[in-house]
C-alpha cells in the first residue's frame, strides 16, 4: 500500500458539493477522541450538520466506525443513518437492511471470558464488548500497550483463521476477518443513493486506510484527519477542521458514474 507524508497530502480542499457520498468515520474524526469510549457525545451543532448534509445530498452520507451500529443510533437519536459498524462485521443500508458478516459468533465467548479477567486484574485497561467484535483500550495505561496485543494475539491465535487482530489508537480489537472499512464503503457504492456519486472519506486512524484506498481507486476524495503517513490524498489537522469545511457554503458539479480504477499490484 503505497503511502505519503502529510506534508505532502495538503493540498487546498475543494469545497464540499451535494452531489458527492460522503463517509464518516466517527472518534477523532467528527468527535474528539475520550478517555473512555461510552463517554463520547454527539453535540447538536454535529447532529445538526450531519442531518442537514443528508438531507441535502437525499441520504447520501453514512457513517464507517469501529463502533457498533446500536451506539451510533445513540449518539445521533434524531436521524437514521446508514452505517457500516465494527469495521464493516455489521452494516445498516440506506433503506434500513441490516446486513451481517456471517462467523461462528460462539467462539468469541472464551476470548471475552479471558478479557474479562484481564480488565479485573488491570484495572486501567478498557474491555469493550461490541457483541460481534472484542476491544482493549489502553489510553489510560499507555504502559500496558505490548501487553494488551499479547494477549489479543494470543487470544486471535487459539480462536484460528476466522478472527483477526485490528489495531488502532492505543485500542487492539479482536473482530471477524475478512471484514474492513473498505469493503463496507465499495458495498455502499453499489447501491443508491451513493451509486454514481464521486465518494468522500474522511477518518483520522489506521483502520481507516482501507476506506482511502477504495475512494482513491474511484477517483474519490480521501482526507486524513491529524499527522502521519497515510495514503490518504488529502488532510485536515483536527475534528474541528471537518467540521469547519462540511460547514462551507456548498459547490455543485455536475455528477457522473464513478466505477473502481484498475489498481496495478
Amino acid at each position: 500500500m503505497r503511502t505519503v507524508h502529510e506534508q505532502g497530502a495538503n493540498r487546498e480542499l475543494p469545497r464540499p458539493s451535494y452531489e458527492w457520498a460522503y463517509f464518516f468515520d466517527l472518534d477523532g474524526t467528527l468527535v474528539e477522541l475520550a478517555a473512555k469510549p461510552w463517554g463520547v457525545t454527539a453535540d447538536r451543532e454535529l447532529r445538526e450538520l450531519i442531518a442537514s448534509l443528508a438531507r441535502d445530498t437525499h441520504g447520501a452520507v453514512a457513517v464507517i466506525t469501529g463502533r457498533a451500529i446500536a451506539d451510533i443510533d445513540r449518539l445521533f437519536p434524531d436521524i437514521r443513518l446508514p452505517v457500516a459498524g465494527q469495521h464493516g462485521v455489521e452494516r445498516r443500508t440506506f433503506s434500513g437492511a441490516l446486513r451481517r458478516h456471517s462467523f461462528p459468533v460462539e467462539m468469541l465467548d472464551a476470548a471475552r471470558t479471558t478479557l474479562q479477567a484481564v480488565q479485573v486484574r488491570h484495572q486501567a485497561l478498557l474491555l469493550e464488548d461490541k457483541g460481534l467484535s472484542l476491544a482493549l483500550h489502553y489510553r489510560q495505561a499507555p504502559r500496558l500497550a505490548s501487553y494488551a496485543h499479547r494477549v489479543m494475539h494470543r487470544l486471535r491465535d487459539d480462536l484460528g483463521d476466522a478472527f483477526c487482530v485490528q489495531t488502532g489508537k492505543r485500542v487492539v480489537e479482536l473482530k471477524p476477518a475478512g471484514r474492513d472499512k473498505g469493503m463496507a464503503i465499495r458495498e455502499f457504492m453499489d447501491e443508491p443513493p451513493f451509486a454514481g456519486r464521486r465518494p468522500v472519506f474522511i477518518g483520522d486512524d489506521s483502520t481507516d486506510e482501507h476506506g482511502f484506498e477504495v475512494v482513491n481507486a474511484y477517483g474519490g476524495l480521501s482526507i486524513k484527519v491529524g499527522g502521519g503517513t497515510t495514503i490518504a490524498r488529502r488532510q485536515l489537522p483536527d475534528v474541528r477542521a471537518v467540521r469547519a469545511w462540511l460547514s462551507q457554503e456548498p459547490e455543485f458539479h455536475t455528477p457522473q458514474r464513478r466505477s473502481p480504477e484498475v489498481v496495478s499490484p
